[in-house]
């Protein structure tokens, strides 16, 4: 076998094995319907990486609220937050601001970054900590990530804000579920509200791969856990 067909058949196979990979990541999507009479408060996340974003037309489309990717860790802040916190609030959206938790990050200093990422902007919704092992490599010990989240928590209340914790079931079992109770829980898990009965949820991620007018690509969609007049009492914090 000549170089260049081994080549050519190197790269047949690294050609095939992408197509698998893609077939199988666009397969895997389970679809939720969920009854806008059961559940009539909806929602959706986004970050820089949705790219620019026509809140009107995703206000226009049945979309109450959107949460926005403020900060990670102790130094980073999304290019895109302060342009899409006041585009979707002027669409009308309520708003809230998210923090990618670094694990390995010091409690004290992630608030910090947090609140100065924030600083400025009109939030109807609580503080939103992302507090997940996706993409958070990290040696550190659970208990040295509970006292980090413990101390961001605390600094963030100290401010007089109100915080909510997002996670997923591997994050709440690990890191959550015994010590965070008195914080409001934002949990993902691809199921039907109404088979979700392990976790007090406020809110509910269902799905990564929604379909929402003024989004190029896909987004997360989310629920509110409640009537329109429990979700009224909720941005009051009651």
């Amino acid at each position: 076998m000549t170089i260049v067909a081994w080549i050519a058949g190197v790269s047949c196979l690294l050609l095939l094995a992408g197509g698998l990979w893609y077939v199988s990541r666009k397969l895997y999507r389970p679809h939720i319907e969920i009854s806008a009479e059961e559940y009539p408060v909806s929602g959706i996340d986004v970050s820089n990486h949705n790219g620019k974003i026509n809140f009107r037309r995703v206000a226009a489309d049945d979309v109450d609220f959107v949460y926005i990717k403020a900060s990670e860790g102790v130094d980073f802040r999304d290019l895109r937050f302060s342009a899409n916190c006041d585009s979707a609030g002027n669409a009308g959206l309520k708003v809230g601001a998210y923090h990618f938790f670094r694990m390995n990050g010091d409690g004290r200093l992630q608030s910090a970054n947090f609140l100065a990422s924030i600083s400025g902007k009109m939030l109807d919704l609580p503080l939103v900590i992302d507090v997940e092992d996706w993409g958070n490599e990290s040696a550190e010990s659970i208990e040295t990530v509970k006292r980090n989240l413990s101390d961001m928590i605390a600094c963030l209340e100290a401010a007089g804000r109100r915080v909510m914790i997002y996670t997923n079931k591997d994050g709440y079992d690990n890191y959550i579920k015994d010590g965070f109770s008195h914080c409001d829980l934002w949990i993902c898990t691809f199921r039907h509200p109404s088979k979700v009965k392990n976790f007090d949820w406020k809110i509910l991620q269902y799905s990564h791969w929604g379909e929402v007018d003024g989004i190029n690509g896909e987004v997360d969609l989310n629920v509110f856990n409640g009537t329109c007049e429990q979700w009224e009492a909720w941005l009051q914090g009651n």
